[in-house]
């Protein structure tokens, strides 16, 4: 598997080299220029025309391609023009919110689903399995930003349960139990709706395996043989069942580490999803190529990472 793995990583290469160029040269289709947003009656036109120039962007493509790629394998992403700060660094910061956000996503969305595609599947047509369906034809109709904004009145303005905007409270300094309480608190309600807008597909599909598995042979045979029904839906039904899901886990991991637009934008929690369609507003280029430079990359890992979690729970499944 480990050869596997590396030539995974190998192939990548020219695919993100391939992406490297679409991105890049999308991103200069697009109106204006990220000087664009400094114009007004008073602006001097020879001072644009300046920055411009500063800049390279009256360079020919090709050759602002050439500096680009060559500066992003350094690791250098340029300057953002909005913030004034340096790219990686921006979307380092950014990415760690991200990440805990999508962390406590993850783990809240499969504690909810694989419990209730589990009963769900196995109480088939009884009203537990009925009220299940109905939760997931809910959850599945309703737009994300409908639920964000209902959630964000109720908990945030209403109820005031949870804060409505940010990442931490700023009264509180870095390395301190209420500051890492801060953190999680501000997180939670944004996990939360998450979390429940992406149950309705692991729940069908789980429900589904395990309505198949309970009529196949090897399920007959377990119970023919004594075995308790308990153990049969743990040890065989469950674990096969578990195959759909496994092919999609690690495209779940990989697109939560992306950032959810709506999600962040709403509760104004400052990831990588908000950071996206702000740069896209402010056309902050430096920031919109990378960015979709890592969307790309982590789009290709969430392949290879959903082919060896489905090896790790079918051994007899092989990634080529």
């Amino acid at each position: 598997m480990g050869k596997t793995i590396i030539r995974r990583f190998i192939i990548m290469i020219p695919q993100l080299f391939v992406l490297s160029i679409l991105v890049f040269f999308l991103a200069k289709f697009m109106p204006g220029d990220p000087f664009t947003g400094l114009i007004t009656p008073q602006t001097d036109p020879a001072r644009l025309e300046e920055l411009s120039e500063k800049a390279g962007l009256n360079d020919p493509w090709p050759i602002q391609y050439v500096r680009w790629i060559g500066n992003a394998l350094h690791g250098e992403f340029g300057i953002s023009y909005t913030f004034k700060r340096d790219v990686g660094d921006l979307i380092g910061e950014r990415a760690l919110n991200t990440f805990w956000l999508s962390l406590l996503s993850v783990t809240l969305l499969y504690a909810i689903a694989i419990p209730l595609g589990i009963l769900a599947g196995r109480y088939q047509n009884s009203r537990l399995d009925k009220t299940i369906i109905l939760y997931s034809f809910i959850t599945y109709a309703i737009p994300t930003f409908v639920l964000a904004l209902l959630f964000l009145f109720l908990f945030g303005y209403k109820l005031e349960w949870f804060p409505t905007s940010g990442s931490v409270d700023i009264e509180y300094s870095s390395g301190t139990l209420q500051y890492y309480w801060s953190k999680f608190h501000h997180i939670l309600l944004p996990a939360i709706t998450y979390a429940i807008l992406g149950t309705t597909g692991i729940i069908q599909f789980l429900r589904s395996e395990i309505i198949d598995a309970k009529g196949m042979d090897y399920v007959r045979t377990a119970r023919s043989k004594g075995i308790p029904i308990k153990k049969v839906y743990t040890k065989h039904i469950f674990r096969n069942s578990l195959l759909p899901i496994a092919a999609f886990l690690g495209f779940t991991i990989t697109g939560l580490l992306g950032g959810s637009i709506f999600i962040e934008t709403i509760f104004g929690f400052p990831g990588m999803g908000q950071l996206f369609v702000s740069s896209i507003a402010s056309r902050d280029y430096s920031v919109i190529t990378a960015l979709v430079m890592l969307y790309g990359f982590l789009t290709l890992l969430g392949s290879l990472l959903s082919d060896i979690i489905m090896s790790i729970v079918d051994p007899r499944i092989r990634i080529e």
